[in-house]
């Protein structure tokens, strides 16, 4: 991933966070607070009966793309339209149709 440029990298976080919405995840950009010695990433949980995914929005553009995308990678995509440079970065194994 460190041959895209932090901007483009920024427009992909926005692309999976709206295909992360299309699936069902509630994405919240929050400041996650952070404790000496304790490193927090963010990600998928459930709260009540939301499903919701939580970026920490002060993180580099490039950890909040695998956030996203590990909450992505076991969600059904087929459905949906993704960028082809996204959907490497959410199925990297996966050679395009």
């Amino acid at each position: 991933m460190s041959e895209i440029s932090e901007a483009r990298m920024m427009r992909i976080v926005d692309e999976l966070a709206e295909a992360a919405q299309r699936v069902g995840l509630e994405v919240r950009r929050e400041k996650i607070m952070r404790e000496i010695g304790y490193r927090t990433r963010g990600g998928a949980c459930r709260l009540r009966e939301k499903n919701l995914l939580i970026i920490d929005r002060d993180q580099p553009a490039a950890e909040q793309l695998e956030v996203i995308a590990e909450a992505l990678r076991s969600r059904d995509l087929e459905a949906l339209y993704l960028s082809p440079e996204a959907r490497r970065i959410v199925r990297p194994g996966e050679s395009p149709a």
